[in-house]
């Protein structure tokens, strides 16, 4: 059967976004990039592992567990948010994975601009002690889980830790706009355990353009 491939890059990935699934399946969402175009920080190893086995087994478990059931014809975004369990687990790590490509780019790095780098102004002092508390934030994040860039209701930013696959997307009262993902799979070929040398990759390679799409 012939099915749609999803990618999304920059201001296409909307956090609301009901296109996560043909109307038989749900599908592995295309990168918005070649498995090597994050080197040297991110390798093609990494991706074949990260993304071709990891993301994609997530897929394929959902779709188990959601055929013959009401869950089957739900978007992504309603699972996410309405489910627990196994459900939640698997449908919550294909959101946060797509999320987590697109929050990096062969292009990123660097700092944000406008009215994100304002806000940021606003809630640190400084790009650089924002990255310094996100680092912090990510080096003491116990386990396999993810650190999130967020903004809050009234419009300020915020720094979030999740475990495992427990995402912002269920919280009402936050946007998510970048995250770096700390499960192990994620660095531990380029980096072997050193999170932190992980993270000097992240900065290198985040995408201040899909932030500040969120963001708006």
């Amino acid at each position: 059967m012939l099915v749609k491939v999803l990618a999304f890059t920059g201001s296409e990935f909307n956090t609301h976004h009901p296109l996560w699934r043909n109307k038989m399946a749900f599908e592995l969402p295309a990168l918005p990039y070649e498995k090597n175009a994050l080197e040297p920080h991110i390798s093609a190893e990494t991706l074949e592992y990260h993304y071709g086995k990891h993301h994609a087994t997530y897929v394929t478990k959902l779709n188990g567990l959601v055929e013959g059931t009401d869950m089957a014809s739900k978007s992504l975004e309603d699972i996410v948010k309405n489910s627990e369990g196994g459900v939640f687990n698997n449908a919550a790590q294909i959101w946060n994975h797509t999320f987590y490509w697109n929050s990096l780019s062969p292009n990123g790095g660097g700092e944000p601009t406008g009215a994100l780098a304002d806000a940021i102004n606003a809630k640190w002092g400084s790009f650089a002690d924002f990255k310094a508390a996100l680092n912090d934030k990510a080096v003491n994040n116990f386990g396999s889980s993810w650190t999130w860039l967020v903004k809050k209701a009234d419009g300020s930013l915020d720094i979030v830790n999740t475990s495992n696959a427990a995402t912002p997307l269920t919280d009402a009262s936050l946007t998510p706009l970048l995250t770096v993902d700390l499960w192990e799979h994620a660095y531990y070929i380029d980096y072997r355990n050193v999170r932190p040398k992980y993270l000097e990759g992240f900065w290198a390679l985040a995408n201040w353009d899909f932030a500040a799409s969120n963001f708006a």
